[in-house]
Formats: C-alpha cells, structure tokens, sequence
C-alpha cells in the first residue's frame, strides 16, 4: 500500500462517511472540536463516498464506517485507497475483533476509531489521525500486539494490485449480482465483466466464485459479543 499524505489541521477536508446521522453528527462534532477550520463534508453510502472523492481529489482523511451500506466491510477500504492511495482513511466500527483491526492496519487504514469511544478519547484518536499517527482503541492494543496473524499484508497487496474497475467488479461480485447484472450496472459489456473476473481470481489466487465468495466473506468483520 502506498502511504497516505499526512493531513495538514489548519486547512484540512474531511469526509464523513457513516449511514447513521446521528452518529455523523457526533462526528462533526469531535471533528470541529479538534481543527475548528477544517472543510468537513458528509455522505451515507459508500458511493456517495467514491463519488465525492472523484469530485474532490484535495480530501485529506476520509472516516469511514466499516459497515456503511455498499462498502462490504475491508473491501471499502481496499477500494479507496487503490483509487485514491494520497488520501488517509480511518475505519470508523463499534467491531473491535483483534483480526478486523489488524487486517484494516495491513489494508493501509490510518487507524481504527471506535464507535464505543467516549467524545475525550474520540477526540484524542482525531488528534492522532490528523498528527500521522496510527490510532488503536486503548482496550485492544495488547490483543492487537499479541494476536497471531494471518497473511494479511500479502490478501491487502493482491488486492491493491486490483485496477480501480476491477474493485468496482469485485465490489459487485459481493451484492451477488451476475455477470450480466454487474455488465448493465457499469455500462459495459458481459464479455468485459467476464475479462474482469477472470484477472481479479488470477491475482487473487482464486479459481471461481464460490472460492472468492469465502475470501471475501472473511473480510465482514467478526460479529461482535
């Protein structure tokens, strides 16, 4: 994964991308809170948020909900920053499972926010963010440090070897939509969407749907207790 640029406070855009108003508004809050001049801008689904991004390449930091509608858990994440590798994004969950958390890092989040957090401490991971720095929640940074891992920084580099068409394609792929559905959705034609899958396995070292079906099922976060 290639690094985010850092956020500058004094003139920085954020985009705020969470279906739940409430919680967006909490959010801004913290966010005003932290950098009083900051640009923020707000979306509810996960296209909103790719397309808000095409529109305005000078984001600094996106805040994305891991469960928005649209994002497919990590494959959000994956999908922004192949699209837009200079701008930080930090996950936004109530999921505090050691193995999203970790797989997030190695997919190149600038940190993992908990909706659990009191304001202080949202506020101090805002701080953090913006500052460069990587942000865990306090109550799993141990669990985190000691957890075994799984190959997750070779899954997070197949995936960024993706082409920004071929997320979208895989993006699809976990609606269940069909060759022909995903075809009409992105104006193309269904041999094209076949070409498509057939590089995304190759890179993915899968060797159909059902084996990319699992792959992507383990990037859902893990239900929490």
């Amino acid at each position: 994964m290639v690094p985010a640029t850092c956020p500058t406070v004094v003139a920085v855009r954020i985009l705020l991308a969470d279906d739940h108003p409430l919680f967006r508004l909490a959010l801004a809050q913290s966010v005003r809170a932290v950098a009083p001049a900051a640009e923020l801008a707000e979306v509810a689904t996960f296209d909103e948020a790719r397309a808000d991004l095409a529109r305005r390449a000078d984001t600094d930091l996106v805040l994305l909900d891991l469960d928005m509608p649209g994002s497919h858990g990590l494959i959000g994440l994956a999908t922004l920053r192949a699209e837009h590798p200079a701008i930080a994004v930090a996950m936004v969950s109530a999921h505090d499972d050691a193995t999203t958390i970790r797989r997030a890092l190695a997919f190149g989040a600038a940190g993992y926010l908990s909706k659990r957090s009191s304001a202080d401490e949202l506020a101090e991971a805002l701080r953090s963010v913006l500052d460069c720095r990587t942000w865990l929640p306090p109550t799993v940074r141990d669990s985190i440090a000691s957890a075994p891992a799984p190959d997750d920084r070779a899954l997070a580099a197949r995936l960024a070897s993706l082409s920004p068409q071929q997320m979208r394609v895989l993006g699809l792929v976990a609606e269940g939509l069909l060759n022909k559905q995903i075809a009409d959705r992105l104006g193309v034609q269904e041999r094209t969407v076949k070409a498509h899958l057939s590089a995304i396995f190759e890179r993915l070292g899968v060797r159909n749907r059902t084996q990319a079906g699992v792959l992507l099922r383990s990037l859902q976060p893990l239900e929490s207790s």
